[in-house]
């Protein structure tokens, strides 16, 4: 049986209308980026990973201006496929609604390993908001059921601050973390030490 492997994108989040609504008249537009798909290490990892693993890519809901009740809905419409010994990964937006949506409610399999990448923690330090992806004061359903978990965070991502990273560290202490200098936002094509990293949980 193939080993499955679930990735969470990232996305935006807005307290409310008229702030997702001033967002979209004040963001910059590279038009140079929308002539062609921008892919990142997300596309290629199924085929970095090989043949014994199975890749499931969701499109959550609303990603440019999400909810995480809807995304609760939609992640939950997925979880009857999925297998026993399931991996999941979390990048951006996607890394904190994993650690939430675990923290909060029983998972019916078993989860073999977590991966989040440039995952936020609060919005305390940042400028971005989290909306209703805040986690609860108490994660330790996540650390319970999350199996291995790994996370991943760049010195240098204009998103997410370090500290989040290092709050992590705080509340998860059996994780294994992997700190990077150069990876900004971690939008690169490749990410070889993630692709080890699951080849190892497997």
């Amino acid at each position: 049986m193939k080993k499955q492997v679930v990735v969470i994108h990232g996305g935006d989040t807005f307290d409310t209308y008229e702030e997702w609504f001033e967002y979209l008249k004040k963001k910059p537009l590279n038009f140079e980026r929308i002539k062609s798909p921008q892919g990142d290490w997300k596309d290629g990892l199924g085929e970095k990973l090989g043949s014994d693993f199975e890749m499931v890519f969701p499109q959550m809901p609303n990603k440019q201006n999400a909810k995480y009740a809807e995304w609760k809905i939609w992640f939950e419409t997925i979880i009857p496929y999925l297998e026993p010994e399931v991996m999941l990964i979390g990048h951006s937006l996607g890394g904190i609604f994993i650690p939430k949506y675990l923290s909060e409610n029983k998972f019916p399999k078993t989860i073999r390993a977590t991966f989040l990448v440039a995952a936020p923690y609060d919005d305390k330090d940042s400028e971005y908001t989290l909306g209703d992806f805040a986690l609860p004061s108490d994660v330790s359903g996540f650390e319970r059921q999350g199996g291995k978990i790994f996370m991943y965070q760049s010195e240098d991502d204009p998103m997410v601050p370090f500290s989040d990273f290092l709050k992590y560290q705080k509340v998860l202490p059996a994780a294994t973390f992997r700190t990077f200098k150069d990876r900004a936002h971690f939008d690169q094509k490749e990410f070889p030490e993630i692709v080890e990293d699951i080849k190892g949980a497997a």
